[in-house]
């Protein structure tokens, strides 16, 4: 687990300047660092720098850049290739010099070229440099648990696992697409390709691009879509093979991940998918599992008892810590250090305490991320079969309001909130995102520019070809919400500690596997993740986890109109927008006071707009951090 950064260029960039540009991302790699520049082709330079955090073959045999034998290939890797024991054993008249999976890259390559990386089982964002044909290569794994951006100009190219290295890189200029704004305010984070600066991108998950003579091309090696149709042609028809066949790959997926030369534990929500990963854990390892939670003195955000009766069932070594709401609150200032674009997630804050907690005690942690997306666990996935259902008389209801007399009485706007979601849903594209439309039309208005933006939601539905609301959503969730923002959230929140954090259920065996599995094993008469659910029965009673899902929580509303408020003031006065030239000056103002009001003394008053504001906030947060 390290950061990497680099760049081909025939700009000068010095073995110095590349060293500070690998030393903003310290956090993600403490134990070692290693900076090389070398003369490319055709005028061009080539630079390759890593920081890292050592996992895997402690000692200076892990040093990154790293080579083949004879020169002719380096490589910077950050990640863990999960079955690079079983690789190297195909690879074994390689002259191997290390115990890493950094090396089984190298190796691999030579044998197999770049489709090399259709074989590998990992998280890995990687640069590859083949000096026979000078090509710099540039890989995200297939569902995108770690991060690569890329600064793309004039045959010019830059590659860091963060922003900071690309912002520090000699002759950058931080401009903001404001093109991206609405869609942030509104989703609260940027989705790849997209950043928030202009010429810089974050390589799609399953992506791999070349970088030759100065020209770019990216294609995807694994595409979301394309290998759930390929799976669906091969179902698994008998729910009893299902379940058998998922639980052995599950059990694989956490033996793959328990391999560590530093100490390894696993966070514990009490819920499904940590409480099962972490049963997986205690099956294959010989002494009691470390488990951290954190819990609250909020009794309807707290479920750190139902984690440590869990823990004490399972025989885990558990540590938890109650947080309280002045520890959160300490860490919005560090939010754009680590989170260095836009994000506003405020479930990055208990994120965060918790892999602090965990760091005190080990080095990788296993989560359960990816059990909701793949088997359907979100209740909006509840909400989408109840839509798709309300859909027809939907359009009916849509249609009456807006004949002309109902228009004049503006009944649309007059219908029950759940009413008018259903009835105001059209859209081909978006039939599956649908929700307040005054939400939207507010994070549109609150940009300056509104010409040419992209819209709010995702309008690409179709392409799923997918004909069922819950299934269709859970695709796009995989290509959007889930490395966008739960896998960028981990990622950042574990990093800051120099923590890594593993996904088993994102196993690239399993989430293929889970394409084959018919959808009514997933969701059962209701029964969210029943599948699943019935793997994680095999190992704790059902009264231990059957309850209600409940998320980190982060007492927005209460922050922005109690101590944030006279920063939001701030960020959100006329004058500063007008200078700033962002977002509207007219609008926004109004748009946070109507936020803001409060009654005489009592709760607050104001317009639901909690999100939006927050999203607001962070932005200028990181515009002040990066931009002031």
């Amino acid at each position: 687990m390290c950061g990497i950064c680099g760049f081909v260029s025939k700009r000068e960039i010095t073995k110095e300047q590349l060293g500070q540009m690998n030393d903003t991302m310290y956090h993600r790699g403490p134990d070692d660092h290693g900076e090389e520049v070398y003369p490319w082709t055709d005028g061009f330079s080539l630079g390759l720098a890593q920081r890292r955090l050592s996992i895997q073959d402690l000692s200076m045999l892990g040093h990154q850049p790293m080579h083949t034998p004879d020169g002719s290939v380096s490589v910077v890797f950050n990640g863990e290739i999960y079955n690079f024991l079983e690789l190297k054993k195909e690879l074994s008249e390689y002259p191997f010099r290390s115990n890493c999976d950094t090396e089984v890259i190298l190796a691999a390559y030579l044998k197999w070229g770049i489709s090399c990386v259709e074989r590998f089982r990992g998280m890995f964002a990687i640069a590859l440099a083949d000096r026979r044909d000078h090509s710099l290569y540039l890989i995200r794994d297939c569902i995108g648990k770690k991060p690569l951006y890329y600064w793309a100009e004039e045959g010019h190219l830059v590659f860091a696992s963060e922003l900071k290295p690309i912002m520090t890189c000699p002759g950058f200029l931080k401009r903001i697409r404001t093109d991206v704004l609405s869609r942030y305010l509104y989703q609260q984070y940027i989705t790849a390709p997209d950043t928030i600066f202009e010429r810089v991108y974050k390589l799609e998950s399953g992506a791999l691009l070349c970088w030759k003579d100065g020209q770019i091309s990216t294609r995807k090696y694994w595409d979301v879509k394309k290998v759930y149709h390929g799976q669906q042609k091969n179902p698994v028809k008998d729910y009893g093979q299902a379940k058998e066949e998922l639980k052995a790959l599950l059990q694989k997926a956490v033996a793959r991940r328990m391999i560590a030369d530093v100490p390894l534990g696993a966070f514990l929500s009490g819920g499904y998918d940590s409480s099962l990963m972490t049963a997986l854990a205690q099956e294959h390892s010989r002494e009691p599992v470390k488990t951290f939670s954190i819990g609250f003195h909020e009794e309807r955000y707290n479920e750190a008892k139902y984690a440590k009766q869990v823990a004490e069932y399972l025989g885990a070594d558990h540590t938890e810590r109650y947080i309280s709401e002045a520890e959160m609150f300490e860490l919005v200032e560090s939010i754009p250090h680590y989170y260095d674009e836009p994000f506003a997630d405020s479930s990055q804050i208990p994120s965060m305490l918790v892999a602090a907690l965990a760091r005190k005690d080990v080095t990788v942690v296993l989560s359960g991320d990816g059990g909701d997306e793949f088997f359907c666990g979100y209740n909006i996935y509840k909400n989408m079969a109840q839509a798709q259902l309300l859909d027809v008389p939907g359009a009916v209801v849509n249609g009456i309001c807006a004949l002309p007399g109902f228009a004049q009485l503006h009944v649309r706007e007059r219908l029950p909130f759940k009413v008018r979601v259903v009835a105001q849903n059209r859209g081909r594209e978006t039939k599956t995102q649908f929700g307040a439309e005054n939400y939207i039309l507010r994070a549109q208005r609150m940009v300056a520019k509104q010409e040419g933006s992209l819209p709010c939601r995702y309008e690409i539905e179709s392409g799923y070809q997918v004909k069922d609301w819950q299934i269709r959503r859970m695709l796009l969730d995989m290509d959007t919400y889930l490395p966008g923002d739960i896998l960028c959230k981990v990622d950042r929140a574990t990093m800051k500690y120099s923590l890594e954090a593993r996904c088993p259920i994102l196993d690239q065996d399993v989430m293929e596997y889970s394409f084959r599995i018919p959808h009514s094993f997933k969701y059962h008469k209701g029964d969210k993740k029943h599948i699943l659910k019935e793997i994680a029965y095999d190992y704790i009673p059902r009264q231990l986890l059957d309850r209600p899902k409940v998320g980190f929580g982060v007492p927005l509303d209460k922050w922005l109109r109690g101590p944030l408020k006279e920063k939001l003031l701030s960020y959100s006065d006329r004058d500063y927008l007008k200078k700033q030239g962002i977002f509207d000056a007219e609008y926004v103002p109004g748009m946070i006071q109507s936020y803001l009001v409060r009654g005489d003394g009592g709760p607050a008053t104001g317009e639901n707009y909690s999100k939006l504001a927050w999203s607001f906030f962070v932005f200028q947060q990181w515009y002040s951090y990066y931009m002031g």
